[in-house]
């Protein structure tokens, strides 16, 4: 039989495959930079807190105020990127935050180290909304839950990556008499940095900007992105100001706020988590922090797929929230079977990395343009503040009790309660898709 051709091949098919050729790979290498350099911490951590004498507290707060410098510059982020160019915005902040990532390894008091967390966050402020609105300039509503968790998933990666990583560079790179983990910063901002150059010259910030696709093929992207926008706009205008009060965005932005507690309150201390159940070597635990990230990676790719083949997006998300909740119950409960705390760890996993691309589906179902852009940029500023709230929180209550218990119980009760928001959430694919019904008619499948 012989191969398909251009000819064969309808358009819609040739489109999407080309874009996400182009787009995807390159956007999952930024955000496994990104998010390697945001949580390397907790493996740094693991030797960092003795040499620098830090108390637990000392470190929830610095991991945390990363978010606060996030939740400054986030919707002026978000904004330019809809406004101006994603492209050359996401330049900038890889750039500066790999400078940033570079220095954090020469510091040497906890001040020095909230400063330096801070400023992190500030300079990486915009680049995940950006991105989000990047995809909704490429990707269908239809197909882009897939897109957001083919992004997403470097999340995963870059701890089942980096989590060996980091543990090498603790051990064995000493180089000039600095220590390992202050390597571990060094060595790891400096790909953000060079990236962040790449970057202007490789995206396109918009389909009829691309050279690289063939005439027909920019034109039927152009043209479903252009109807599904004047359905939105048709089925209701909502100016940035009104976007803030809507109903639903209010319920979004809680729910991320209490989610993203759980993944950070639990991702930043997971490393320390399981170094003081198991008793295990820095190198060895940061091989077994690989385990439920793998799980994750599993989890984000299936539930993405999954939605946009259902075109449902509530559910799943609601679904992978109470998986976090539980796993982090049956890991107090399985306390004293260190191969059991770690297969839930996996459950939870499943749940904290699962929940994301239905979630990030939502926002762009309703809304359009620059609504759009701050409205993810509220979300994802005021939601991660629950970046500083979770670290922050399990390590307030390990200084006080030296005990994880408390702090575990508390992610698992605010990923439920995230849950609960989410059922509120009345808005659904089914509602963009009656207002636009010949956005399948065009080729696709």
């Amino acid at each position: 039989m012989a191969n398909p051709t251009k000819e064969t091949i309808p358009v819609a098919d040739r489109a999407r495959q080309r874009i996400t050729r182009r787009i995807m790979p390159y956007l999952l290498l930024l955000y496994i930079i990104a998010y390697l350099d945001r949580v390397n911490v907790s493996y740094a951590k693991l030797d960092m807190s003795g040499d620098l004498k830090f108390s637990s507290e000392v470190y929830g707060f610095g991991a945390g105020i990363f978010f606060i410098g996030y939740f400054i510059l986030e919707i002026p982020g978000s904004i330019i990127c809809e406004k101006w160019s994603a492209r050359g915005w996401i330049a900038r902040i890889m750039v500066t935050w790999g400078i940033v990532a570079v220095l954090t390894g020469f510091m040497k008091t906890s001040g020095q180290f909230y400063v330096a967390r801070f400023l992190l966050g500030a300079a990486e402020a915009g680049f995940f909304p950006g991105v989000i609105i990047y995809l909704s300039h490429w990707f269908r509503y239809e197909d882009r839950a897939k897109a957001v968790a083919m992004f997403m998933a470097g999340i995963p990666i870059s701890n089942v990556i980096g989590s060996p990583i980091s543990g090498l560079l603790m051990k064995h790179v000493h180089w000039f008499g600095l220590a390992g983990w202050r390597w571990l910063f060094i060595i790891e901002g400096i790909p953000s940095v060079i990236l962040g150059v790449v970057t202007l010259f490789y995206l396109t910030d918009r389909p009829h900007q691309a050279r690289w696709l063939p005439d027909d093929e920019r034109e039927w992207i152009t043209s479903e992105l252009e109807k599904e926008k004047q359905a939105k706009l048709k089925a209701r205008s909502f100016r940035v100001l009104e976007a803030f009060k809507h109903r639903e965005i209010i319920l979004i932005t809680l729910a991320y706020f209490f989610m993203v507690s759980t993944v950070y309150g639990f991702g930043l201390w997971m490393p320390s988590i399981i170094q003081r159940f198991s008793g295990s070597s820095t190198m060895r635990t940061t091989l077994i922090s690989m385990l439920p990230y793998t799980a994750g990676l599993i989890s984000i790719l299936v539930i993405g797929w999954n939605s946009d083949r259902t075109g449902e997006r509530r559910f799943h998300t609601i679904f992978a929230m109470c998986m976090a909740s539980l796993g982090l119950l049956l890991s107090l409960i399985t306390h004293n079977h260190p191969a059991l705390v770690v297969t839930s760890f996996c459950v939870a996993m499943v749940g904290l990395q699962g929940y994301l691309p239905g979630f990030w589906s939502l926002p762009t179902s309703f809304l359009t343009g620059t609504a759009a852009a701050a409205s993810v940029g509220l979300i994802n500023s005021i939601g991660n503040l629950g970046g500083f709230a979770g670290p922050y929180i399990v390590g307030f209550i390990d200084t006080k009790t030296h005990s994880f218990v408390g702090g575990v119980i508390y992610l698992s009760i605010s990923a439920l309660i995230a849950a609960c928001l989410i059922l509120s959430v009345r808005a659904t694919k089914k509602h963009v898709k009656e207002e636009r019904p010949q956005s399948r008619s065009v080729g696709s499948t």
